[in-house]
């Protein structure tokens, strides 16, 4: 493996891989520590969005609170900082939804979901390079928003569904 670019998140790497069928070829690989996101329910039924301006996408995005693991730090304890950090608020209940992979032909970032439920509300701890609104939209209504492309962000939409087919959002 051969190291082109180490950046403040991401790092690009070269690596010589041999396909099942012995095929050889150089593959260049985005190394990324991984995140974790949190489809969050209130007592109301409704869910936490956040609505946040990406410079990449050149728009804002409709996403769930989420974000980088730190060095050792547990994908849990990553969802319930960036839970308490972008949309100010703690949940009691915690419910696994799984992994899901970003772009697997050439990043090596896993995002793990997550589903929390009996909420307290306490400081938001926005970071200055994020521009964010926090919105609380029936959960139906986000679901509806993930079929029609009103939200476009891959794990909020994996999220969403995962939740919706997991655990009843009424609850």
């Amino acid at each position: 493996m051969n190291r082109k670019f180490t950046g403040r998140v991401i790092s690009v790497d070269v690596e010589t891989v041999t396909l099942p069928n012995g095929h050889q070829f150089e593959l260049e690989m985005i190394q990324h520590p991984g995140g974790a996101a949190v489809v969050v329910l209130d007592g109301q039924g409704r869910v936490c969005l956040l609505r946040q301006y990406r410079h990449v996408a050149e728009q804002w995005l409709w996403e769930l609170p989420a974000g980088k693991i730190e060095q050792d730090e547990a994908p849990l304890v990553t969802a319930q900082r960036e839970l308490v950090e972008e949309a100010g608020v703690s949940a009691k209940q915690w419910h696994d939804l799984g992994k899901i992979l970003t772009s697997p032909g050439i990043f090596k970032e896993v995002i793990y979901l997550y589903l929390a439920q009996d909420i307290t509300h306490t400081a938001v701890m926005h970071e200055e390079e994020e521009q964010i609104e926090i919105e609380w939209v029936d959960f139906e209504q986000a679901l509806n928003w993930a079929k029609n492309g009103k939200i476009v962000d891959a794990k909020t939409l994996i999220g969403l569904f995962r939740a919706a087919g997991s655990v009843d959002p009424d609850q």
